[in-house]
């Protein structure tokens, strides 16, 4: 069976597109649009946004909103999150919210769960505002999230009879996602599809710790398999040598604060605002990103090598080029790739 292609997009703005100094946000969600169905014509099988909040850089802060906007401009690509970060949120709501896209597009809705905070400290506390009940760690609202789609509750449980209205006729896949080996552990013990995103934190040999990790640990009990999803930088061009120059441009820069929390930031800018929040004593590096680049026959052969490294089911794109119609251009000829990575 051929590796499956998809793409992750996060709705950044493009300085070189700027009238008059600078893209709005607006123009970034329209690119998004244009996006979404260019990757069904192209034969993509998913289409995720991202969720982020209080950047300039990026426009995703509302993907179940956006979701439901490019399903109605789409007709047969899965549309979903990558992901929803559920810490911040009640599982009922998230439950409910996919529940209704999963009703409008049946079939089409991936729900995947990020772990990070998905924004700067002050962000995420204006998020939780108003928050009283007792809090919930990511399993446990992981739990309640998949038994609210399926309506799985036992009698005994506290929330039994409550239903996430409306219950589609197919439900929300669940996806979850995360850059640590700790992400992987999760996902093999609620068995869930497992999303390794190395655009963020560019360390290989975590992603491979933790595939590992999660493709050993799965558990098996109910006769579902594993999923390895890779979501990868990858730059395609006409040329190598264009690629590369693309390639060249992206940096990782990773924050890490006294407590030993550690996380992928968008700038060095973002890194000292970040920091600066926190309250914590902080430290800052940046390291040229690894990403799969080049022509097409190149990434095809790059990919083909990741696939069989990794045992990996599927590989979802996230292209980081400051220009929207090289952007495309380089996701135009990833999909000339579709059905012959094997």
């Amino acid at each position: 069976m051929s590796l499956r292609l998809s793409i992750l997009d996060q709705s950044p703005v493009h300085d070189s597109d700027s009238r008059e100094g600078g893209n709005d946000g607006a123009d970034a969600l329209r690119h998004t649009i244009e996006l979404a169905r260019k990757a069904e014509q192209w034969g993509y099988h998913r289409f995720w946004v991202a969720e982020h909040h209080g950047s300039g850089g990026v426009m995703g802060s509302s993907p179940e909103v956006l979701v439901s906007h490019l399903l109605a401009h789409t007709s047969r690509i899965r549309v979903g999150s990558g992901g929803v970060m559920l810490q911040h949120y009640s599982p009922y709501k998230v439950a409910e919210n996919f529940n209704v896209l999963a009703s409008l597009a049946p079939g089409r809705v991936d729900l995947g769960i990020g772990r990070g905070p998905g924004g700067l400290p002050r962000s995420t506390a204006a998020l939780r505002r108003g928050d009283g009940e007792p809090a919930m760690n990511l399993a446990e609202k992981l739990d309640e999230l998949r038994r609210f789609l399926h309506d799985q509750f036992e009698p005994e449980h506290p929330l039994y009879g409550l239903h996430a209205s409306p219950l589609p006729p197919q439900p929300p896949d669940l996806f979850l996602l995360g850059t640590t080996r700790s992400s992987g552990d999760m996902a093999a013990e609620l068995a869930m599809p497992y999303v390794f995103a190395l655009f963020l934190n560019n360390d290989e040999g975590e992603m491979a710790e933790a595939v590992r990790r999660y493709q050993a640990g799965f558990d098996h009990r109910n006769g579902v398999k594993p999923r390895t999803m890779l979501a990868l930088p990858i730059i395609v061009a006409d040329a190598d040598e264009e690629a590369a120059e693309h390639a060249a441009k992206i940096q990782v820069v990773r924050i890490t604060l006294d407590s030993g929390r550690t996380l992928t930031v968008g700038s060095v800018e973002a890194g000292e605002e970040f920091g600066k929040q926190s309250g914590e004593g902080y430290q800052i590096t940046v390291r040229q990103a690894g990403v799969v680049h080049g022509g097409p026959e190149s990434v095809r052969r790059q990919l083909h090598e990741v696939r069989q490294k990794y045992r990996a089911d599927e590989i979802i794109a996230v292209t980081a080029i400051d220009s929207f119609e090289k952007r495309l251009r380089s996701f135009e000829l990833l999909g000339g790739l579709i059905g012959k990575i094997v």
